[in-house]
Order: C-alpha cells, then structure tokens, then sequence
C-alpha cells in the first residue's frame, strides 16, 4: 500500500465494496460524462509472477465506464435508472504497468440509449497506454413505489 497523494483533481473513490477492498485506496475524478479511476499499483494488484494483473485492469475499466455511464444519463436528466449490469466487455492488453505507476481510466466514449449504454475506455499507467476496453450496459430501471 501507498500513502502517496494522486495527482491532482483527484480524490478518494467514493464507492467501495468488499471485491475492490483489497486494491485500496482507489482515487476517482468525476466529470459531465466520466468517472476516472486511478490507483498507485503495489503489491496487492499483481499477479503470481509480480506482473499487474489484468483482471485488474480489466476491473477497473469496467467499474469506470459504468459509472461514466451511469453519470451521462444522469446529466441528460434521467432519474429512472437503477443501475447497470454490464452486456459486453472486451479488452485489449497493449502494454505494461508496473509497480509504483499511476494507473488510471479515461472513459473517452459514452452513448446512452433507452435500455443500453456504450462505452470506451482507455487506461494509462504512467501516462502510457497498457489496455483499452470497450463494454455495453442494461440500464436497470428503479423500481415503481420502492
């Protein structure tokens, strides 16, 4: 674990859950139509042979462009959504993270539909691409009266 600063506009992620607990602190930025996730890579995000992992950048892609997804239909006004539950999600590995980068998402496509989202990302680990993502989401509706 790191207790080293993210960059800057950058602040602790501000959803948790028992399957990201182990990869903490994550860090996330927020915009109109994007959520960014970043994390200092450490032990805890390899794999066996000390490499980082690439579920957990293919986790972390997904994690984020559903939240972008989720933060454009909120801005185009839509209150009926519940969630999402990730359709698609296909990743391609182009390069290397190491230990002690920066990794972090850039979800640089987002297209909301009635019932489904699109989304690409882009992930960064010291400013190098190392994978890009595409998915596709089920908007999942809040349910009447709950």
């Amino acid at each position: 674990m790191t207790d080293r600063a993210p960059p800057e506009g950058y602040d602790r992620h501000f959803r948790t859950s028992k399957f990201t607990d182990p990869w903490e602190p994550l860090f996330s930025q927020t915009t109109e139509r994007q959520v960014s996730i970043g994390v200092w890579l450490g032990e805890p995000h390899c794999n066996s042979r000390g490499l980082v992992h690439g579920g957990l950048i293919a986790s972390l892609a997904d994690n984020a462009m559903g939240l972008s997804c989720v933060t454009a239909l909120r801005s185009e006004g839509r209150d009926d959504i519940g969630g999402l539950v990730t359709v698609t999600l296909n990743t391609d590995y182009i390069g290397s993270a190491s230990l002690g980068a920066w990794l972090a998402t850039d979800t640089y496509f987002v297209k909301t539909g009635g019932s489904l989202c699109f989304a690409s990302c882009l992930v960064r680990a010291d400013g190098e691409p190392v994978a890009r993502a595409n998915a596709s989401f089920k908007i999942v509706k809040n349910k009447q009266g709950a």
